[in-house]
């Protein structure tokens, strides 16, 4: 997954779309576990993390303004 560090690098419209790309990627992977298709479920664990991170980062880039 992305290190914080990589994600202090972006501006504010990259980390909204980075945000919502692990935010699609988390869903795709709740309906893999719901069918049963899902071998690795530490990847949930993982992706909500990232968002939580990335979302963090983006809230310290917006009040920084």
């Amino acid at each position: 997954m992305t290190k914080a560090a990589e994600l202090r690098q972006k501006d504010v419209a990259a980390l909204e779309a980075e945000v919502k790309s692990l935010q699609k990627a988390h869903f795709s992977l709740r309906m893999q576990k719901a069918t049963q298709q899902l071998s690795n479920t530490a990847t949930l664990r993982a992706t909500r993390r990232s968002i939580a991170r990335a979302k963090t980062i983006l809230a310290e880039k917006q009040a920084a303004k």
